[in-house]
């Protein structure tokens, strides 16, 4: 359960650091990065943007769900987020409020 949960911490923070580097990757775009749209990553961003953050809506949860994990993997360490004013705390809280059962790999 230990490695699930801590899986689970890493692959939210990854999508956080996604979508504060989707800034330069055009919204429209259908290939984003790790197999996830610009437009999914930013419907994520609200959900773990300070200091009102808004529970995922089904199109951020279905953009995390079909996100390559391993490429997700590669950002987990950005020193992006608290810079762009993103909760790193709220952003590895992501799959688990999505209820996603992927499990990366990191």
């Amino acid at each position: 359960m230990e490695h699930s949960y801590l899986a689970k911490k890493i692959v939210s923070l990854a999508l956080v650091a996604i979508v504060l580097s989707s800034g330069s990757i055009e919204v429209s775009q259908a290939q984003g990065i790790c197999n996830v749209s610009g437009e999914g990553l930013m419907s994520c961003k609200p959900s773990v943007t300070p200091p009102n953050p808004t529970a995922p809506t089904a199109q951020c949860c279905s953009a995390l769900a079909h996100a390559d994990m391993g490429c997700l993997c590669t950002y987990k360490n950005s020193p992006l987020l608290p810079s762009l004013g993103i909760d790193p705390r709220l952003a590895m809280q992501l799959p688990e409020r999505c209820k996603l059962p992927t499990r990366p790999r990191c």
